[in-house]
């Protein structure tokens, strides 16, 4: 047994512990850091910048919670979201962030008038600066995510080594230097979960080139083969092809454009084998899309099933999985779908080119109802080609490489 005092100290901060797959790459990162060959090697903590989020039942029993206080409600709740405006507004009132602050937030504020106003990019240095402080000393601190997590490592965490990961195509999800402030001067290593997120990220900062690379994300592949064989999954005795798509309710994920699609699938379906759309998520544009299925009386056609703990039975009997967004980093829902052996339609975005060789382990489409549309019809029906992609996407996901060694490095040196 390793001496606890012999042990290199670690410490993770992510902005949420909610259901996505950035929060779940962690989770199968920790898990990997703490079994078989790595046992005993490190003592490792997590702080959650919210202090909320569901899947902090899911982290191992190894690793310490340093949230003084924690709220399991997901962010994209009502009840989460009634959480987390007091989580701002305390964060604002603390250290007097609120005058302190008011320069960056109206000069931001400002900034994004052409862009699009966005809060949430606003608020990650509000909570950054106004959570709680963490008087330990680590070997290494790893920010999870980019945004807040990013900030209160670079600006709070006191440690040897400082990794930041990040998982989006940074300019478009609304990321700037001028909200960023340098930040990311005081990383030693950024890891991008692909070679596109590393390519828009070096666009906004080329000076960080040297310190950038690519850390692929790591899949619990035997705890996700083992889910898929347990539970019920469909339960509704449909009867035609089932379309999956696992994903959050957000304008990033766009599903006002796969209702559009699903719409164009049944008028040109008439008599053929009934088809329905099951999404698996939860999130702030529920009532918008709830609007738009009801405007094309697509409600026994187009089903938002609300979030779950198990997704992959449901992806497991699925004829195809289809994965529609505007933008992506390296989507967990692709790779966990192409672990379970499905034939894949995706957008033809960021993030999903690089995890899709359109023709050869799925199709990638244009990102419109009529590009998506066509190529589920003439995908659904084709058992062989559907068999095909789906063995190629598993033999595609099964040959990543396991980056952990890149990020162990840094305090191996």
């Amino acid at each position: 047994m390793t001496d606890d005092t012999n042990k290199k100290k670690i410490l993770f901060v992510i902005n949420t512990l909610g259901r996505a797959g950035a929060e779940t790459a962690m989770m199968a990162l920790l898990k990997k850091l703490l079994q078989g060959e790595n046992a005993g090697k490190y003592d490792i903590s997590v702080f959650v910048l919210t202090g909320q989020g569901e899947m902090i039942s899911e982290l191992p029993e190894e690793v310490h919670v340093l949230n003084r206080k924690y709220y399991n409600e997901s962010v994209l709740s009502s009840a989460g979201r009634d959480i987390l405006k007091k989580t701002c507004l305390r964060s604002l009132l603390r250290r007097c962030n609120i005058i302190r602050l008011f320069p960056y937030l109206v000069s931001n504020a400002l900034s994004m008038r052409k862009t699009g106003f966005k809060a949430d990019k606003l608020l990650w240095r509000v909570l950054s600066d106004g959570a709680d402080r963490i008087d330990e000393h680590y070997d290494l601190a790893v920010a999870y995510l980019e945004g807040g997590s990013t900030y209160y490592t670079a600006d709070h965490v006191n440690a040897d080594k400082k990794a930041a990961f990040v998982h989006v195509d940074y300019v478009q999800a609304g990321y700037t230097r001028r909200l960023d402030r340098d930040c990311y001067g005081k990383i030693d290593q950024i890891f991008s979960v692909s070679d596109e997120v590393k390519d828009a990220f070096l666009k906004m900062y080329p000076e960080y080139a040297s310190k950038a690379d690519v850390f692929h994300n790591i899949l619990d592949t035997g705890r996700i083969i083992s889910m898929s064989e347990k539970g019920e999954g469909f339960t509704d005795g449909f009867n035609g092809m089932r379309i999956v798509t696992v994903g959050r309710l957000t304008s990033q994920k766009a599903f006002e454009v796969s209702i559009d699609a699903m719409k164009i699938i049944k008028d040109k379906n008439p008599g053929g084998v009934p088809v329905r759309w099951y999404v698996f998520g939860e999130g702030d544009q529920r009532s918008f899309l709830e609007e738009c299925i009801r405007k094309y009386n697509l409600e026994n056609d187009f089903i938002l099933c609300g979030a779950t703990d198990n997704p992959y039975p449901f992806i497991a009997s699925a004829d195809l999985y289809v994965h529609a967004s505007r933008f992506e980093g390296k989507s967990i829902a692709i790779q966990e779908a192409q672990l379970l052996k499905k034939p894949i339609i995706a957008s033809d975005c960021s993030g999903n080119r690089e995890q899709i060789e359109n023709g050869k382990d799925g199709i990638l489409c244009d990102f419109n109802p009529d590009a998506i549309a066509s190529s589920v019809l003439g995908l659904l029906y084709d058992e062989t080609r559907k068999k095909e992609f789906g063995m190629a996407a598993f033999e595609r996901i099964s040959s990543v490489e396991d980056d952990t060694k890149k990020l162990m490095s840094l305090i191996m040196e």
